[in-house]
């Protein structure tokens, strides 16, 4: 017997019925489908955890300083604590005793590959592993998922990249949380909640907080002048001085404008990108003030209604192998059928290397519609929906051809100029014309800006040296602080790591150095405003309450503040994904980190050294064997005594008076540390 293992109920559903499992055991969700030599069960996401610290050593269980930094010899799994996850645990362990091989069907992702392996771990698992690795969960994908299976070692790199991250939140969120809610919150009785991803997240969030309460708004004057129902601006800019503005205003007020230069250059706007969870996000709160959890987990049922790929991507690419596909998936979108018709009928379907590249591609491809009929979808469902079929069929279309004009005026010896567009061809933009709702959802940045900006403005034809009277005016700005964050915003500074970038290319390019996986950080958001560090204000905006701006001003390491760093961090799981890096090094490494984190926390200031030169310290420690883990030897340190073993994990810690009782009998000479 086969048995495959998926991630949900509703998926393992799908699959059965493609397999012909049609035989049901299931009794109040727990259970299986079993027939034609498989049987199909699934687990409810997580069914197993990393142990908790007591679960290693009962001393652990006290939040202590003394016991601190908490690093495991080896790290283990147990189930989690609820009754109808062990019971279907011990379902899967007792269909797995009478399994000839297994399939993992989990969700085709490095938590989804976690997920099944620890299951898979603590069930004993003795029997070949095989991996369904499907983009979509439509009958035709499964059955081509179920005829290419990869091995299992073939994603041995993807689990150690999650068992990593697992790990290394693990021991910075648990070592942390407990010594700074001990060091500075005790007294209080408030937990400082501290993690690999959401402390620098909130720190980005904290700091734009304080160049808003910090920032001095600065008054200018900007001259300009209206001619033929357009707006003119003088080349001088800003004038930081009044006086000045209003002589040259009164210089030229009686003075006709006369046009210098029209200069008018060709050129093209390149259909919008394919979405990846982040850009989705970030478009829906944008247009529909929706939160990143809740574009999550509506574009998740999308895909688990078959009408959507697999959602938690980070590329916005699709592979060289979807091409061939195309032309039925845009056939089977009747509701845009006045939209993909041009693209069916037009001989040869488009196909441009800004949006297939295989070289761009990893696990999965981009968000793109499967082409399976769509009904009963909620309303929410439905625009998420639009968003992504029709970015799906613009890239199909030509280019947008546009014409920019720029124009220089004189009025007097002032130079005035102003700078224009006209569409001559619309090309894709005919896709968003018609948008469900009657909004654009292109997908550019400049969503929410002022539609007559810099660039933007349809310009009338304007001749050289035509003149005629205009109104010149002067007009008071003042510089404006830093805006807070959106949750679209938040989002995109968490994919850079908390760099302004707006340039798509290059944001591409830096999503391997983002703060946390797009899959995550809906989540991170979440739990920021659960934890109350933060709060949502009125139109989608996200502000650190004075909890979280304190915990911020409280931890005075970088090295839990840094974004930067913690890019780098998820960096090091990427190239542990991609098999250059060995995930021990990466542990090794938070290992450390924290090790340095306890002792800057908890070291008093240093002394000054002594002039003396110090004794070099014993080649090996000679103080009787550690009783926790028998390796090492218990050694003096500045405080207490410990085991020598403890880089190596080893928590045991004794105060000297309680050494003093224990040992009294054996009074050998111990080694310092």
């Amino acid at each position: 017997m086969i048995v495959c293992i998926a991630e949900k109920p509703s998926v393992a559903k799908d699959i059965a019925l493609v397999l012909g499992a049609k035989n049901r055991h299931i009794t109040k969700g727990i259970g299986y489908m079993e027939g034609n030599g498989y049987c199909v069960t699934w687990t409810f996401g997580h069914l197993c955890t990393l142990k908790e610290p007591h679960d290693y050593y009962p001393q652990w269980r006290q939040w202590q300083l003394e016991a601190l930094p908490m690093i495991p010899h080896r790290f283990g799994i147990k189930p989690i604590d609820l009754e109808h996850y062990q019971r279907q645990l011990e379902l899967i362990q007792r269909l797995l005793t009478s399994a000839t091989m297994v399939i993992n069907c989990g969700d085709a992702g490095q938590e989804g590959e976690l997920i099944q392996r620890w299951v898979l771990q603590h069930c004993g698992c003795r029997v070949p592993v095989k991996r369904l690795w499907i983009s979509s969960l439509t009958n035709e994908a499964i059955q081509e998922g179920f005829a290419h299976l990869r091995d299992e070692s073939e994603l041995q790199s993807l689990y150690e990249a999650g068992l990593a991250r697992a790990i290394g939140d693990w021991l910075l969120g648990m070592n942390a949380t407990r010594l700074y809610t001990l060091r500075y919150a005790k007294a209080r009785g408030q937990v400082l909640s501290i993690g690999r991803v959401q402390t620098p997240t909130l720190a980005l969030m904290t700091q734009r907080e304080q160049e808003i309460a910090h920032f001095t708004p600065e008054t200018y004057w900007e001259l300009k002048t209206r001619y033929r129902a357009t707006t003119f601006s003088a080349d001088k800019g800003r004038f930081d001085d009044k006086t000045k503005a209003e002589a040259l205003l009164a210089q030229i007020r009686d003075e006709e404008l006369e046009i210098v230069s029209v200069k008018k250059k060709g050129g093209k706007e390149l259909p919008p990108r394919l979405f990846d969870l982040t850009s989705l996000q970030v478009l829906c709160n944008k247009r529909f003030g929706m939160s990143a959890e809740e574009t999550l987990s509506t574009i998740q049922s999308l895909y688990e209604k078959k009408l959507t790929t697999y959602p938690r991507v980070d590329t916005t690419y699709l592979s060289e192998d979807i091409y061939p596909k195309v032309g039925k998936i845009l056939l089977e979108l009747v509701s845009y059928r006045a939209l993909t018709s041009p693209i069916l009928n037009s001989g040869k379907i488009r196909k441009s290397k800004k949006h297939f590249d295989n070289s761009k591609v990893t696990d999965h491809h981009a968000i793109i519609p499967t082409g399976q009929p769509v009904h009963g979808l909620s309303d929410r469902e439905a625009k998420v929906f639009d968003l992504v079929a029709r970015h799906f069929i613009a890239i199909f279309y030509p280019d947008c051809e546009i014409s920019t004009t720029s124009v220089e005026a004189r009025v007097g010896q002032l130079p005035f100029k102003v700078k224009g567009r006209e569409v001559l061809s619309p090309g894709w933009r005919v896709v968003f014309e018609e948008e469900r709702g009657g909004q654009s959802s292109s997908g550019t940045e400049s969503e929410g800006e002022e539609a007559e900006s810099e660039g933007e403005r349809i310009l009338p034809t304007f001749v050289v040296g035509e003149r005629g009277p205009h109104s010149p005016e002067i007009k008071e700005r003042q510089t404006q602080p830093p805006k807070p964050y959106t949750e679209a915003t938040l989002l995109r500074a968490m994919e850079t790591a908390g760099k302004l970038v707006e340039n798509e290319e290059l944001r591409e390019a830096m999503k391997d150095n983002g703060i946390g996986r797009p899959s995550t950080r809906a989540n991170i958001i979440e739990t920021l405003l659960k934890r109350g560090y933060i709060v949502k204000e009125r139109k989608n905006v996200l502000r650190p309450t004075q909890m979280g701006m304190r915990l911020i001003s409280t931890i005075n390491s970088e090295l839990l503040k840094s974004a930067e760093l913690t890019g780098q961090w998820e960096y090091k799981l990427r190239q542990i994904e991609r098999r250059e890096l060995p995930a021990s090094a990466f542990i090794d490494e938070l290992k450390a980190m924290v090790i340095e984190l306890v002792s800057e926390v908890l070291s008093p200031p240093a002394a000054p050294r002594s002039r003396e030169p110090l004794s070099p310290p014993p080649a090996e420690p000679q103080g009787p064997l550690c009783p926790l883990c028998g390796r090492g030897r218990i050694i003096r340190g500045r405080e207490a005594y410990g085991c020598s073993a403890w880089r190596e994990g080893c928590a045991y810690r004794l105060n000297l008076e309680e050494y003093a009782r224990s040992y009294a009998s054996n009074p050998q000479g111990q080694g310092e540390e």
